[in-house]
């Protein structure tokens, strides 16, 4: 077959009435950009890690760099208000069937929506502190917290996730979840947005870590590679969950989770201080101060009469 041919197929296929998967958007409104969408995440760090991420920062007396600090935040303001505004552009879109080329409304709102987010970044710089020193503790090859800021996947990921809960709770639509796959694709820790994450949370290495919409994490928690806080499988045919069901675990605080180790459902609960040994598979809850090694379900779980 030519090149011609294929392509023929293919536009073809574009312009053919959308089914139940529509797979184009062709000749239509603007789809957020991935790629700005990863600026903005990198003029959010510069922000909150200034000459750690971003441009460097000059020794400046302090009104000149107020002026730096505020064209950053222009800058951003710019980038995610965009970004913002066409993922709401486009869920409208698909909510009513048909939508203007351009809605005033979704403007309002996005603009609303990245004002208060930036609203939240020095309260979110405040947690990402907790996250760096939880880091730096909890791990004794630790040179100083520098080394964890440029070179700790689980401080990006979890860094990322702060930022993309916050936008998350103030509105945005599928931003949050592109900042997210950002971090996904760039170290293998995948953290939905929607999760729920208390304060100085500790991912070590990294690589393979799953944590589902609707987890819940206390503060202190330390977690390994390979870990997933995940939901049990729907099984075929079964009704699909509704929006915001509790599907996935809840830990509480100061747990440790080695690596490998598999923990399931929403009604499943980790105590606070429990310990879950490495490749353990979880699938009730657990009490507090407990260490759990292999298979934990609701047989094991069951007290002695």
């Amino acid at each position: 077959m030519s090149a011609d041919d294929v392509a023929d197929n293919l536009i073809e296929g574009y312009l053919r009435p959308p089914d139940q998967t529509p797979m184009q958007h062709v000749g239509n409104y603007e789809l957020p950009s991935m790629d700005e969408v990863a600026r903005a995440v990198e003029q959010c760090r510069a922000l909150l890690f200034p000459g750690y991420v971003g441009p460097s920062v000059a020794r400046l007396p302090r009104a000149e760099l107020g002026i730096v600090v505020r064209e950053r935040l222009d800058e951003l303001r710019n980038t995610l208000r965009r970004q913002v505004y066409r993922a709401l552009h486009h869920k409208t879109q698909i909510a009513n069937g048909s939508v203007p080329d351009h809605c005033a409304d979704c403007a309002i709102q996005a603009a609303d929506v990245t004002a208060r987010f930036i609203g939240q970044l020095p309260a979110l710089r405040d947690l990402v502190a907790g996250d760096l020193r939880a880091a730096y503790v909890g791990d004794p090859a630790a040179s100083g917290v520098d080394e964890v800021i440029f070179c700790y996947p689980g401080v990006y990921a979890i860094t990322t996730y702060r930022l993309a809960h916050a936008l998350a709770r103030e509105g945005a639509a599928l931003i949050p979840r592109m900042m997210t796959e950002l971090a996904h694709e760039r170290t293998g820790i995948d953290i939905h947005p929607g999760a729920t994450i208390g304060r100085s949370f500790f991912i070590d290495h990294g690589t393979g870590v799953v944590i589902g919409e609707t987890c819940t994490i206390g503060d202190r928690v330390r977690v390994y590679q390979g870990v997933t806080l995940g939901a049990l499988t729907v099984p075929y045919g079964a009704e699909r969950p509704p929006p915001g069901a509790k599907r996935h675990p809840t830990i509480e605080d100061d747990v440790v989770i080695y690596a490998g180790a598999t923990i399931l459902g929403g009604d499943t609960v980790i105590g606070k201080e429990a310990v879950i040994g490495g490749n353990a598979w979880v699938t009730a809850s657990v009490p507090a101060g407990a260490k759990i090694a292999g298979s934990y379900g609701r047989r094991e779980a069951r007290s002695p009469e």
